[in-house]
């Protein structure tokens, strides 16, 4: 009896590492980099038991697959959110991803490069270059990863929200080598109390992380998703507390309004409460937002 607990447990753990795979974004050189010795990733656990990555100089896709007889095709791209000042990598990535992989789901969690002139030529567009090539990657190895090219979705956290709100406006607007012309437009997605608008509600610390603490109108514009999408942006699900303080519910109405103007297919969750930041579980609410995605992804055939 114990031999054969011990084997589960060892099965069980194999399996685990197996759905992890760490790749870098990019082969060789990343573009528009500099170097900096003194500039050098950190991970601290906080009293939360939130691990926060701060000084990325690396970017990675980190591959959580479903067990060999669970893939339906579909794919999601997360982006953990900190303000463009940290990444929240478990609680809003990893964890999020494992949750994905247990309906089959292939999640891929982008560990990507936060604005920093220290290490960017300009860090105004590096993040939008780092979501590009994370869907690009992607969708060119398909079939290695058992998904299907237009079952491929980007998800963001707050800040991350709003990098993936950005891929959603600005797919169009090439920033990486695509030699292949691989589409770079998502299929679907999930933003989960993210930024949106530069230009009203701002969450002023993602703004100004990302732009400086003067941005132009015009750079704010571009930044703000509901004032760049079209007919064309792919369907959107959103959840967001209505007593969100840091990033206020505006945004994702704001958005949400955006889309249906131009028939875009769109649905938002609000909870009354929750504040910002509950993650996967928002104590206030018996509601599961991510049950509630899985019934979206599905009724939309994804």
């Amino acid at each position: 009896m114990k031999l054969s607990i011990i084997l589960s447990l060892f099965t069980m753990v194999t399996v685990s590492l197996k759905a992890q795979e760490v790749i870098p974004l990019y082969d060789g050189a990343i573009p528009g980099a500099k170097n900096s010795a003194t500039y050098i990733e950190e991970t601290v656990k906080g009293t939360d038991g939130i691990s926060r990555v701060s000084k990325v100089v690396t970017p990675t896709l980190t591959v959580f697959s479903p067990s060999a007889d669970k893939p339906n095709g579909t794919a999601v791209i997360i982006c953990p959110g900190g303000g463009y000042g940290i990444l929240a990598i478990d609680h809003e990535g990893y964890n999020v991803a494992k949750r994905f992989s247990e309906i089959g789901v292939t999640a891929f969690v982008l560990k990507y490069r936060l604005p920093s002139d220290e290490i960017m030529v300009d860090k105004t567009y590096a993040l939008l270059q780092d979501a590009e090539q994370a869907i690009y990657l992607v969708r060119k190895n398909a079939k290695k990863y058992r998904i299907k090219s237009n079952k491929i979705g980007i998800m963001g956290f707050s800040a991350g929200g709003h990098l993936a709100s950005t891929l959603l406006a600005h797919y169009t607007d090439i920033k990486i080598t695509d030699a292949e012309k691989i589409n770079l437009r998502p299929d679907f997605a999930a933003l989960i109390y993210p930024v949106i608008s530069f230009e009203q509600s701002v969450h002023t610390g993602t703004m100004k992380n990302l732009l400086g603490p003067n941005p132009g109108e015009q750079l704010k514009h571009y930044f703000s998703a509901d004032q760049n999408v079209n007919k064309k942006t792919p369907p959107t699900f959103l959840v967001h507390a209505k007593d969100d303080k840091s990033v206020p519910v505006a945004n994702s109405i704001l958005l949400n309004d955006a889309l249906k103007s131009h028939g875009v297919k769109t649905e938002i969750y609000l909870y009354e409460q929750g504040g910002h930041g509950f993650g996967l579980k928002n104590k206030t609410s018996d509601v599961d937002w991510f049950n509630l995605l899985a019934e979206w992804l599905k009724r939309n055939k994804f």
